[in-house]
């Protein structure tokens, strides 16, 4: 039995080894893969979506000059903003104005660079597809209700500053589609029961209900995926008419 242990260390400690190994041999390049499956590749904003597309997000997200370079990669027209600090716990830094994503958005709005990089993201693989799955069109419009505020949750004392006071937030109120269609939160998002299959005679998903509640719950869906908080109608009443998707601390998906 003494004579085991040595071989059963070895065998503990071997895939450890190469484990290390091989962090060595990526990191140092001896070793080359597809940068969409490089760990340590910068995000590009075009590349297909994997498991490691998450991990690179939130890396370039929390290195001022990774998110700025990333963000350059993005179908924006954009103006840096001096960091500023405008009240207590507001203000903001490492931020952008946006004039314009890839579709129009109206009146311009500000946001971190880590919440304009996950706008980004959620318009280049998610919003698109959504829309011509659902609808049949693309979407040419987003409306906002804005960002950057300097207030605290639902605007009432006592709570914590909200998201939207870093520049941290946005909410999305509704799209304007290129056929002249109007996509509204308030209006469009309808009742789960409405849209879901049911237990019995469940339909397919392309007939479950109206393609606009659909394609609003399918990007809000698809909005978790690179924004940290995502809420919607089903969350409490002071969402019934918009989105509201942030980068913080949170992990919240209702």
């Amino acid at each position: 039995m003494e004579n085991a242990k040595p071989l059963l260390r070895l065998l503990w400690i071997s895939p450890v080894v190469l484990a290390l190994g091989l962090a060595w041999a990526l990191w140092s390049g001896r070793v080359r893969i597809p940068e969409t499956w490089n760990p340590w590749a910068p995000l590009r904003i075009d590349a297909p979506v994997n498991l490691l597309t998450r991990f690179k997000l939130d890396r370039a997200s929390g290195d001022r000059d990774a998110c700025q370079a990333a963000l350059a990669q993005a179908r924006m027209v954009l103006v840096p903003v001096d960091d500023r600090v405008t009240g207590e716990h507001c203000g903001f830094s490492n931020a952008v104005r946006i004039e314009r994503t890839s579709v129009d958005v109206g009146s311009d709005f500000t946001l971190s660079c880590r919440a304009a990089l996950s706008l980004a993201m959620w318009e280049r693989h998610v919003l698109q597809q959504a829309a011509q799955e659902n609808l049949g069109a693309r979407v040419v419009r987003i409306e906002h209700l804005g960002s950057y505020a300097c207030r605290n949750l639902y605007g009432e004392q006592g709570r914590r500053r909200s998201q939207h006071a870093t520049a941290d937030a946005l909410d999305v109120a509704g799209f304007v589609l290129d056929d002249g269609r109007r996509v509204r939160v308030l209006k469009d998002w309808g009742s789960p029961s409405a849209i879901e299959p049911s237990a019995v005679g469940a339909r397919a998903p392309a007939e479950a209900g109206p393609g606009e509640a659909r394609f609003l719950r399918a990007v809000h869906e698809g909005a978790c995926g690179y924004f940290d908080v995502v809420l919607g109608p089903d969350y409490n009443r002071a969402h019934e008419d918009h989105f509201h998707f942030d980068r913080g601390a949170a992990r919240v998906c209702r």
